[in-house]
This record gives C-alpha cells, structure tokens and sequence, in this order.
C-alpha cells in the first residue's frame, strides 16, 4: 500500500501536462514509474543530496533549476527542459553529467561515476519519479488544481442575497432597498438632505445623456409637483436614444474599442463602427445582459442569420491588430491576439485579470496556467474578418421598392432616345463603319485575375476592373488576357476614378493614392505554355506626382521603393503607355500576362485598373477606344455587304460601343448609372471576429492561422507543452457535468466550433458557473457610473489584488435583482437613481431615523449625532462631486451652443 501512495504522489507533477502528453505515455508507465522509484530512493536521491542541491534547490537556484522536487524538476531552469521523462537520450540533464555538453555537471565536484550516471539515465527512462521532496520544507503542491480552500474569497462564492434590512415601524421613511442596505452599515444611521430639484435634473441627465437639460425640460420639471415627477423623469430619460449614446462609451472603454489598429502605423479599420452601434443600440431596447454577452462573445454562434449578432462580434476584435510583423512573430502574434480577446472577457465580464496566468500560475488569485490556456484554446480558430452584411433588411426592402420606382422613368427616356439614334447608327454602318484617324486602342476583356494579398475584380460594363476587399499593404495584380490581333506595339493602363474609393481614387490608399512600383508583361501563342518576357522601352503618363522616384519612367526600373503616382491629381482617371521594344507577333493569337506591383508605400493599389492594346502604330496617349470584341467585328468591315451580313449579336456589340459615343446618350446612362449606384439594401462591409470567414490578414504575415492551441512554458510558442482542450476557470466552476452542461455542438456543416458559445453559456450560468460573479461585476459598473466609485472600487479586478467589496451584502442582493429582472439593466438604473442615497446633496444632511435595522419590527437604539469624519467613511449616504469625462465636456459645450449633431449610428471619422 505505501509503495502505491508513493506512486501516486510521484504522478501528480503529470497534471499539468496538456491531454495529448498524458495520452502520449508509454503503456507500461506505471509499472516503470514503480521501478523508478526504487532506483530514485537508492541510488539518485543519495547523488541529488551530496552533489546537486546545494545550487539547485532551497531559496536560490543557479540557472534557475530546482531539484527540490518533480514539479520543479519538470519546469527546467532558463536553458529549457532539464530532463524529458521517460527518454534520458533526450535529456539534457544527462548530457551535463555525461560532461557531453558544457556546463559539466556537478560543477564543484569531480565528474560522477559511470554507475552513478548509469543510475541517473535508467530513473529518467523509468519517468523520474520522487517519493518526497529533497527538502523537507517543501511539500510539493499541485498548482494546476483549484481547492474549497480557493473559492473561500468573497467574488468566487454563490450569490447569497441578504433580506433587506428592516427600520421597525419607522421603515416606511426608507423605502428603497438599497438606502437600507447603505444604512445598516452607516455610522451614523442617516442619509444627506436631498439636492434640490434643479440639481437633480442636471445630474440625472449628465449622467444618464452626458448632456445637460435644456432650460424647456428644467422648467418642466421644476413646475411639476406631483409625486411621481422624478421616477416621471428617470423613466423618460432611459427610454431616449441618449441613453444608449451615453451608456455605450462607458462600454466601449471596458471593451477597448478603436476605429485604428493601433501600434506604430495605426490603420484605419473600416466597418469597426457597427459594434459601436450595436452597443448603442442593445443598451437603448435594454437587450438583457446575458444576451448582451452572448452576442459579443459568439453571436455567429447564437444567431448566425442576424446581423446585429454578427456585428456584436466586433468586441473580439476591437484589440489592437499589429498589420504588419514578419514571418517570425506570425505565432506569437497570434497568441497575443488570442490573449487580448481572454483577457478582455476575463477583465470585462468576471473583473479578473486571467492574462496574468498566462506565463505563470497566478501569483494571487486561483487561477493556474493550465486553466488559462484551457480557456484560451476557446479562440483558437477565431480571426477578424471584413463580411458583408445588410443590417436593416426590412427597411432596405422598402427602400428598394421606392427606388426602382424612381429608375423606372430615367430607363425609359434611356430607351426612347436610343430609339431616336437608330436610324444614325444604320447610316454609320452603311457607309462602312469608319473609325476616326489615328492610333486605336482595343480595350481588352480578362481572362483571369489575382491578387496576391486577396482582393478580387468586378467587370464593369466598361471592361475595367473594380478592385474590392482585401486592401493590403503591399500587393500584385496579376492578369491574363487573350487577342487575335498582330503586330502589337503597345499597352495602356488606365487607372480609373470611382465614387466608392475615398476621393474618388483612382487609388486604394487613405487619400485616394496609388503608387505602381513595377510593371511586368509576357507573351505567349495562343494555347502555348511557353511564355516570353515583353520588353518595355517607353513609358509616359497622362500625369505624374514627380519627374524621379514617382514617376511613370520609376515603373520600369527594379527599385520596389519607386514607382508611378498621381497626388495630388484625385478623383480624375488617369492613363500610362507602354511602348514595346518589338511587335508581339503571332499567328493565331496571342495570350498576354501582365503583372502590377506595389510596394511603394502601404495599401497603394490600383482600384480600377483597364487595360488596351494598339497595333500597327505609334503607341500614344490619344486614340479611339476600342473594345476587343468591337474590334473583332470591325475586321470585317471592308467586306462587301458588310452591314447585311452582321448577326444580331455582332450588330447589338457595335451597337453598345457606338452608343458610348453621343454625349446625348452618356449624359442620360450617367443619370441611370447614378441612380444605379444608390441602390439601397445593398450589403455594408463589417468588421467580425468569428470562424468559417476569410481572415484579416497581417503584412508578411506568411504563414496561414492555426487549428490548435497548446499548453506554452512561461508563455513561449518555442515551449509547447501539448495541445489545450477547451475548458473553463475551476475557481468558478461548481458542476462536474461541464461537457453536457455548457458545451455545444454545432450541427453538422456549421462553419463553426461552438467553442465560443459553450463560454457563453457557462459565463452566464449563474447557479453552476460563472454567472453569479458577473452580475456581480455588471451591477458594480452601474453604480460606479452613477455614484463615481464602484461598490467595489477596482471594477475590473474582483481578485485578491483588487478592493474588498464596502457593502457586499447590497452588492449581492443588486447582483441578484439584476438576474431575477431577466438580466435587465434599466431596471438597476431605476433602483439606484430612485434611492435617497443617489438624489441626496452636497452639504445638507437630514436624520432619517433613530432606528437600528434588525430582521423584524420593532426594536430601536440610540444612533450618535451627525459628525463630518463619519461621511468621510459612508461615501455613498452623500453624493460626491465629481469630473465629467472629455466626451461629456466637449457634447456639452456643443449642445448648449447649438452645433452638437445628434445624428445616430454610422461611418465614424475614419470610415
């Protein structure tokens, strides 16, 4: 029986391990770890005293390896692993003794004995099991498990509401629960005078708008004298749309949000606005905080089909994304990521500082390393991503229908001047179809596109190429197209302007800029594989930003750091042609790749590139546009009978580009097109933080994201530990049915884990998870934004670093009100501004009772008389003066002077 006991105080050290090693054990361990055993007691214990301990155990220990027991043993020291169980090839610490590799081992005695190291290699084979510690003082203790003894302190216990206090028979003066519960612990026993009403009304909408009341609602307000004016009031101002605009910042700030990436380059994040707005937007129709959680956490898991779900997400996301890192840091980045989005969640809903275990156990709270990464495998396939969304569908389908009501007149006078062209355009064709003189450039048709960084190409009816999604720092646009043309001496590049680019571009850059740093063109036959480089001997431009490092010439040498730009020329189109050193010539056709790169400055991409060909001629600037198609008809135009022998689908082709060609008919499309590009319900781009998405991508990220999260030494990807299956903190965990309790499978197909959602639902489970801890944390941000300190004065951390709770019982019983409302906050507000404590003043104090609160009627003693030290102490029985935030300030000063614009939801500055 000892013999057992030993064993299974020699496998504890093995908990910490992630599933996957525990799995990885030999078949035969326990009986080898039983061998073990008495080798270590005979042989290595003896060797491990006399030689080793002296610097390796006790309170200093020389790089940094403790021998003093397994656990240590199994950390390492600052080299990394000392030994590797079960394999004393592989252990380092053999090496040493062996004197194999230096440091020779021990250092301040001779080199150990063959069967002493003999000794050591078979205890490390056999697992490297202790019976007891070297050191008596130190009684190993398994870190990695949570005791009763942990979920003593006060945040990690259940919700044990208090009843309320009562007052006797003079309890009817001290209606609210909560100025009860403040006065059963105030010394003395009496609340502050009321403010009066024009102060109330001032702090009522300073806290609950930021703004202040106009003078119409002050007047209101002190001319009405019913009962009920003040809950009147309060009711009024939760159901306004301030409410959500004041009460979001609050959750903003918590939430780290930021329309930028933050870091050194600080990029804008397009689509980031819409989390703000769902905030505004849960806050202002009092969505319940569980689901307020839920969403944010894993609303594509919830509720894959609604928008403002998917847009909740954005709180995963709104951390700073570092965009550019090299091939290197693409895994610990990654694991930074991942951390932001837990230690957010910890801080934000259970007011714990869980990022602090991820190096380490926690050095005061309960929470190991390995619930940390249990925890963090949580967001393992989690990555921000641009999707688009419609986020109103029903009013986007009003919308549409009124708008194509109003296209329906400006196609018809489209169609009945067409008609009225008709008979020129038969004119044009019987006289031979001529072209004007000169050089004509045939406008070609792609056959492919790509773009290394991700982005994708629209056709538009003017065979350009609208560049759309992915916008990366760097990028190259590589295009195939075919032709039967010959004698080709020359290529354009149009980059176009378009009204969804900012400025109008015609680049993809934060001002409109593009910046084309190489321009790259092969030719192959028609069908062949075998593709040779173009020579380009020329290049001029319709304009360029300056006659050196950015000029169109720039595009032709080999520096990545010029290239050809346009500032300050924006919103105009632009053009640049390529003279060929020698005709591309073959017979049958001809298929052509040109590749555009830019690596001039970040995100300077082209946005809507065109590309044309000329033959037969000097290439130039000037010259007809002629689509190939058009060109391929054109050909025949010599032939006799040419206009009868057109078909329909040749005559229609002719008919399109010839149309392009009468000011008449461009200025009617443009209305058209304009009208066109209004189309309401069209789907927005936002910014999601969920799985089964093409991710966001960083700079030279290189590699793609990871399918799993390991266990990680003192926080280094470059000391995995095994793979971290999904779990939950043990501190707040009161069930042992966690798999069926919380966890969700997704059905068959999902595109995601349901790992996210299974932290929702045990975050929110308040009689077996962690439920009871954030009501806790919800109610105690309510008050501290009312009362400008929390009932706990560190919001965000409810651990043992953080302050002790000054009333806990009136704490609980807020946090249990708030999950018995249904999880509402309106509610909570309603309670708390409608207390005494909350509408007392400054300076005026008033004795409401000579009473002593007790559990039932009856009963009274003397309470002391009013003193000023005594308020010092009961901060909350009068309401404290205090700053307004800079955003306060700032809508105050435009409210009152008639510039605030109240205009809700939206693009923000950067977007």
């Amino acid at each position: 029986m000892k013999r057992l006991v030993l064993l299974a105080g020699a496998l504890v050290g093995w908990s910490a391990l992630g599933a996957d090693q525990k799995a990885s054990l030999p078949a035969d361990h326990a009986e080898r770890m039983s061998r073990g055993l008495v080798t270590f007691t005979q042989h290595v214990r003896p060797v491990l005293m006399k030689s080793c301990l002296s610097c390796h155990g006790g309170e200093k220990t020389k790089g940094g390896l403790d021998l003093a027991t397994r656990e240590d043993l199994l950390k390492g020291g600052t080299e990394g692993a000392a030994i590797v169980p079960f394999s004393a090839k592989d252990s380092r610490l053999l090496k040493l003794v062996r004197h194999a590799e230096e440091p020779h081992m021990p250092s301040k005695a001779d080199k150990l004995s063959a069967e002493v190291i003999a000794s050591l290699a078979s205890w490390i084979d056999d697992g490297a099991p202790y019976d007891t510690p070297l050191l008596p003082s130190r009684v190993a203790k398994d870190k990695s498990k949570v005791t009763d003894e942990d979920r003593k302190w006060w945040a990690f216990q259940p919700l044990r509401p208090a009843p309320v206090p009562q007052f006797g028979n003079r309890q009817s003066a001290i209606s609210n629960p909560i100025d009860r519960f403040l006065l059963a612990v105030a010394a003395p026993r009496q609340l502050t005078a009321p403010a009066d009403k024009r102060t109330l009304i001032r702090r009522a909408y300073l806290d609950l708008h930021g703004l202040p009341p106009t003078p119409e609602a002050v007047d209101a307000f002190l001319t009405d004298t019913s009962p009920d004016a003040w809950p009147k009031l309060v009711a009024r101002l939760l159901d306004s749309p301030r409410y959500g605009e004041r009460w979001a910042r609050h959750w903003l700030d918590v939430a780290r949000f930021a329309e930028s990436s933050g870091f050194e380059h600080d990029y804008d994040r397009p689509g980031a606005f819409h989390f703000r707005d769902f905030v505004i937007k849960a806050l202002n129709t009092d969505l319940p905080f569980d689901q307020f959680l839920r969403w944010q956490l894993a609303g594509d898991e919830f509720e894959p089909d609604n928008p403002l779900a998917l847009s909740a997400t954005g709180f995963l996301g709104a951390g700073v994304f570092p965009t550019q890192i090299t091939a290197n840091e693409v895994e610990r980045t990654r694991y930074d990521a991942m951390d932001d989005m837990l230690s957010t969640t910890g801080s934000a809903f259970l007011g714990l500082t869980i990022g602090c275990a991820r190096c380490h156990d926690h050095k005061y709270d309960p929470l190991p390393s390995e619930d940390y990464y249990r925890m963090l495998s949580t967001f393992t396939t989690t990555v921000r991503s641009v999707v688009d969304l419609e986020m109103e569908p029903e009013k986007s389908r009003e919308a549409k229908a009124k708008w194509q009501a109003e296209a329906a007149p400006l196609a018809a006078e489209l169609k009945r001047y067409e008609a009225e062209l008709s008979p020129k355009f038969d004119a044009w064709l019987a006289g031979g179809a001529a072209l004007p003189s000169g050089g004509v450039w045939t406008v070609v048709e792609l056959a492919s596109t790509k773009s290394k960084a991700g982005a994708t190409f629209k056709k538009l009816d003017d065979l350009s190429y609208l560049t759309e999604g992915a916008n990366g720092a760097s990028d190259e646009y590589t295009f195939t197209f075919h032709t039967a043309q010959r004698r080709l001496t020359g290529l354009r590049l149009e980059a176009l302007a378009h009204a969804s680019m900012t400025k109008g571009g015609p680049g993809r850059a934060d001002n409109g800029n593009f910046a084309l740093s190489k321009i790259i063109v092969s030719a192959a036959a028609r069908g062949s594989s075998e593709s040779k480089p173009v020579a380009l001997i020329k290049a001029v431009a319709d304009f360029e930003q300056n006659k050196g490092s950015l000029s169109i010439a720039s595009s032709l040498d080999d520096n990545p750091k010029t290239g050809w730009a346009v500032d300050p020329q924006f919103g105009k189109d632009h053009a640049a042609v390529f003279t060929f050193g020698e005709p591309v010539d073959f017979e049958g056709g001809a298929t052509f790749t040109v590749k555009l790169q830019f690596e001039v400055n970040t995100k300077h991409n082209i946005g809507r590139p065109r590309l044309a060909l000329m033959a037969d001629a000097e290439p130039t600037l000037k010259g007809e546009d002629l689509p190939t198609k058009v060109a391929e008809v054109l050909r025949k135009a010599k032939q006799p009978d040419f206009a009868a022998k057109l078909s329909a689908t040749e005559r229609d082709t002719l008919l399109a580009w010839w149309l392009r060609k009468d000011a008449g008919w461009r200025d009617r499309q443009a209305k058209l097109t304009a009208h066109a590009s209004r189309e309401p319900g069209v789907k927005t781009q936002v910014l999601v933080c969920a799985e089964g998405n093409k991710p966001l991508r960083m700079h030279t990220q290189g590699a793609d994201f990871f399918e799993q999260t390991h266990f990680l030494r003192r926080g280094s990807t470059d000391q995995k530990l095994g793979v971290a299956p999904q779990g939950f903190l043990q501190v707040l965990t009161r069930a042992t049915d966690a798999d069926s309790r919380w966890r969700w499978q997704p059905p068959a197909g999902a595109k995601f884990s349901g790992r996210r959602r299974s932290l929702a639902n045990w975050l929110t489970d308040a009689e077996h998870g962690a439920g009871a801890l954030v009501a806790r944390v919800a109610v105690n941000r309510l008050w501290q934004h009312h009362f400008g300190r929390g009932l706990v004065a560190t919001p965000d951390d409810f651990g043992r670093t953080g302050a002790l709770p000054s009333h806990p019982e009136l704490l609980d019983w807020l946090a249990a009100e708030l999950i018995k409302n249904g999880w509402k906050l309106k509610p909570v507000h309603r309670l708390i501004m409608e207390s005494a404590a909350y509408r007392a003043g400054s300076e005026k104090y008033l004795v409401i009772s000579d009473q002593s609160p007790q559990a039932g009627a009856g009963g009274s003693a003397k309470v002391p008389s009013l003193n000023a030290q005594s308020l010092i102490t009961n901060h909350f029985l009068s309401h404290q003066p205090r700053r307004l935030e800079g955003e306060a300030l700032r809508d105050a000063m435009l409210a009152v002077s008639g510039q605030l614009d109240t205009t809700m939801f939206g693009p923000g500055t950067k977007d």
